[in-house]
């Protein structure tokens, strides 16, 4: 098994949620981006200093990461080196398709995991160089998900 990359928790207030991970864990933060996929607006952070990331992302309502229920644990990332194939062995193996960043030209995929109550999302190994650009200058490639 490949080790993932991330995890991620959607939260309602992102400064809140970083300051409170860095007052009990110890975290450091790289600076928060803003965004937008389709129609949704949402902010996203990652730590700073190597995989395994934590990643929170602030979700407009009704976007994928709307926190409108409460804070949650949302889901763990793997790198993909195929994410259609990866999306097509997933739910061969009983993991539906919760949602695809690929319609908005973003090569992602969630698929619930009911019996752990979050996601798994792949991501296309091809948008590695520039999350390392972003978030982990300096950081050395990381494993994908075999497709083949």
């Amino acid at each position: 098994m490949v080790a993932f990359y991330h995890v991620c928790f959607a939260v309602r207030d992102l400064e809140q949620a970083m300051r409170d991970f860095q007052r009990s864990a110890g975290v450091e933060w790289s600076e928060p981006v803003s965004d937008r996929l389709g129609e949704w607006d949402y902010r996203i952070v990652f730590t700073a200093g190597g995989p395994p990331f934590i990643e929170l992302i602030e979700g407009a309502p009704g976007s994928p990461w709307h926190a409108a229920e409460g804070p949650r644990f949302d889901h763990i990332g793997f790198w993909s080196s195929d994410v259609r194939e990866g999306s097509r062995r997933l739910e061969g193996e009983g993991l539906p398709l919760d949602f695809s960043g690929c319609p908005h030209g973003r090569p992602f995929v969630y698929h619930r995991v009911d019996s752990i109550g979050a996601r798994i999302e792949l991501v296309d190994v091809s948008r590695q160089a520039a999350f390392l650009g972003r978030w982990h200058p300096q950081g050395a490639p990381m494993p994908a998900v075999d497709e083949t």
